[in-house]
C-alpha cells in the first residue's frame, strides 16, 4: 500500500471517529489487530458494541464508491475479527452488537461522510 493511501486511510479514520464521537460514541479501540487482520474502530452507543469498517475514497469513483468496497469477504473478515475480540476481551456475556460503515469520499475542498448504522 502507498504511503499516499496509507495517509487517507489514517486521515479517513481520524474523520470517522471524530464524526462517531460527535454522534455521542464512545471509542474503545482504534486499529485492533490481530493475525487475521483490522477492525478500524470498536466503539460504545448506548449499551450496544459498534465495530466500525471506515472506507475512505479519494476524487473520481472509478473503482466504486467507498461502500461499495466493502465485500463479502470482508464482511466474513470482520466477523470473524470481532468475535476473537470479544474472546480476547473475556466478555462473560456478548453485549448487543452490529456492524457499521463509514464511507468517506474526500476531495480537498468537498468531504462526503455516510454512516451506514447495521451496515451487516
Amino acid at each position: 500500500m502507498s504511503k499516499e493511501r496509507q495517509e487517507l486511510g489514517r486521515m479517513g479514520e481520524n474523520m470517522a471517529a471524530d464524526y462517531l464521537t460527535d454522534a455521542g460514541f464512545d471509542i474503545i479501540a482504534r486499529n485492533y489487530r490481530c493475525s487475521r487482520g483490522e477492525i478500524d474502530i470498536v466503539a460504545m452507543e448506548g449499551e450496544e458494541l459498534v465495530f466500525v469498517e471506515v472506507r475512505t475514497r479519494h476524487g473520481a469513483l472509478k473503482m466504486g464508491t467507498a461502500e461499495e468496497s466493502v465485500t463479502h469477504v470482508k464482511r466474513e473478515r470482520l466477523r470473524a475479527l470481532a468475535a476473537r475480540y470479544l474472546c480476547e476481551k473475556k466478555y462473560d456475556q456478548w453485549p448487543p452488537m452490529r456492524f457499521d460503515v463509514v464511507a468517506i469520499t474526500y476531495e480537498p475542498d468537498d468531504v462526503n461522510i455516510r454512516w451506514i448504522k447495521g451496515a451487516f
